[in-house]
């Protein structure tokens, strides 16, 4: 296999201090995504820790009107037609799976992770993650049974409070099969493609090896999944990606898999707590049937305030309009703070 380059583009911004009234340089970089050819800048350099609110204040009075708690989930929330779902909904223990009121696409659901009103992120346990989504491969498997016409990417996005892009505090993920990859993911399966044919090995196992080699943002290998730490980020604070080793399609993943995804969230999830971030993003990025380019990977991005008395989002001009990213901290600085937990 050809190594592939990881470009940094470094830049530096001379201006005159306020305080000493010298010359400043301050440091930044662009950095390249290997496979898309993305660019993400990592900047401002903070120190990685923020003021956590008091969850007592954000959460209260909302299970009163919550959707997804015990007392109102059956009533409130819609069932599936018997055609798709005889039972209208499935459950996995306290989990319940059923169609989203304001879906995403032609078959779009949503799993609660139980009856718990509200998870800090830090004690979502490993089986609770786990058992959730074994309940979306279930309803991904029925769906394939089916012979479905939207029965080609399989998806799970969580969104974990509202800093995400929750609007509901109850625990729960999104659940939907299309069969129009989103953006991104589109763009990956692309460039894996080319990178497939052109070079005659699969992207994604090559980057598990150089990134295990080079070390500087591998954090470790649980099962088939192997951790390591985004070289161009998405998120401010980084991002953290798993990728599972011979599986192309979410359908190809194993009750072991599931398992692993969820150990190594736990481990994502207890490092990032220690910075003051309670809420992420986690998307599931997957093939089709015989791309033999893909290979199944989370992506797990913390998420939080600018400010917190403001509520003013991370997500500013550049990513919304330009899709440039920002990241506050160079990304093996990051892996160096997450690696004790993936030991």
């Amino acid at each position: 296999m050809t190594p592939f380059e990881f470009k940094v583009i470094r830049k530096e911004t001379v201006l005159i201090d306020p305080a000493s009234h010298q010359r400043k340089a301050i440091p930044s970089e662009i950095r390249v995504d290997p496979l898309t050819g993305r660019t993400a800048r990592i900047c401002h350099f903070m120190e990685l820790r923020w003021e956590r609110p008091d969850f007592d204040d954000l959460t209260a009075g909302t299970q009163s009107w919550c959707p997804f708690c015990l007392d109102n989930i059956l009533k409130v929330t819609p069932s599936f037609p018997p055609e798709l779902i005889p039972e209208g909904r499935l459950a996995n223990d306290d989990m319940l799976l059923f169609p989203n009121l304001a879906p995403y696409d032609g078959i779009s659901a949503v799993a609660t992770l139980g009856q718990r009103h509200f998870f800090p992120m830090a004690e979502i346990e490993p089986r609770r993650m786990t058992q959730v989504f074994h309940l979306a491969l279930t309803f991904f498997q029925r769906l394939h049974a089916l012979g479905h016409p939207e029965s080609v990417y399989h998806l799970i996005n969580w969104n974990h409070m509202p800093p995400a892009g929750s609007s509901l505090i109850h625990s729960h993920i999104q659940v939907f099969a299309s069969a129009h990859a989103p953006n991104l993911m589109r763009q990956e399966l692309h460039a894996a493609r080319i990178h497939w044919e052109k070079h005659e090995y699969n992207f994604w196992d090559a980057l598990v090896e150089q990134e295990k080699q080079a070390g500087e943002r591998y954090l470790g290998r649980i099962g088939r999944t192997h951790w390591l730490v985004s070289f161009a980020p998405m998120g401010v604070a980084g991002d953290v990606v798993a990728i599972v080793e011979d599986v192309r399609t979410t359908l190809e993943l194993t009750e072991q898999d599931l398992a692993g995804l969820a150990d190594g969230l736990a481990r994502a999830m207890a490092a990032y707590d220690t910075m003051g971030i309670y809420s992420f993003n986690m998307n599931l990025f997957t093939g089709a049937a015989g791309d033999d380019h893909a290979r199944v990977h989370m992506v797990f991005s913390p998420r939080t305030f600018f400010n917190q008395a403001l509520a003013a989002t991370d997500v500013g001009a550049l990513r919304n309009l330009y899709n440039e990213t920002i990241c506050m901290a160079r990304p093996e600085a990051i892996c160096d703070i997450l690696q004790p937990y993936f030991r």
